[in-house]
């Protein structure tokens, strides 16, 4: 199985108003940045079967971008799994419950997602930045073995 972790753009400062961080949309800047991502995203043709994003607004947003782009907004998914506190027992929740597909792309928060990663490949130290992707090719889906396969930095996905 292709997992696919995109961390969400750019997003503004918590107002600490009603609703905090959870309700943090992106910068103006962080919507054209990801709407630039999208159309790079669309000529990767990863054949997504599924994209995955937690609740919080700035991830639905960079999902919903992302997913307009490659005409899949019928494939997208809210799951509160993927929420800060994200980690492996929740991605092989979410695996368990997708098996079978072979391409998801999960959109979230860091430090979750490089964590995530890291039990995936047995180790290591990842930094995802905002708006970077990483794909991460699953052997097994019960165990998280599997490998990177490729981490792509925002300023590779939208110069």
């Amino acid at each position: 199985m292709e997992i696919y972790f995109l961390r969400h753009g750019e997003s503004g400062k918590s107002s600490g108003g009603r609703g905090g961080d959870a309700e943090r949309p992106l910068t103006e800047e962080g919507v054209a940045r990801m709407e630039r991502e999208a159309v790079l995203i669309a000529t990767l043709r990863l054949g997504l079967d599924l994209i995955m994003t937690s609740p919080l607004v700035r991830a639905q947003q960079t999902a919903e971008i992302v997913a307009r782009e490659l005409r899949l907004l019928d494939a997208l998914a809210i799951d509160d799994r993927l929420a800060p506190g994200f980690g492996p027992k929740e991605l092989l929740s979410i695996l368990r419950e997708h098996r079978a597909n072979t391409s998801l792309m999960l959109v979230g928060h860091e430090p979750d997602f490089s964590s995530a990663i890291a039990a995936c490949i047995e180790g290591g130290r990842i930094e995802l930045k905002k708006g970077g992707c990483a794909r991460v090719d699953l052997d097994d889906t019960d165990t998280l073995s599997g490998r990177l396969v490729w981490l792509l930095p925002p300023r590779v996905l939208a110069p």
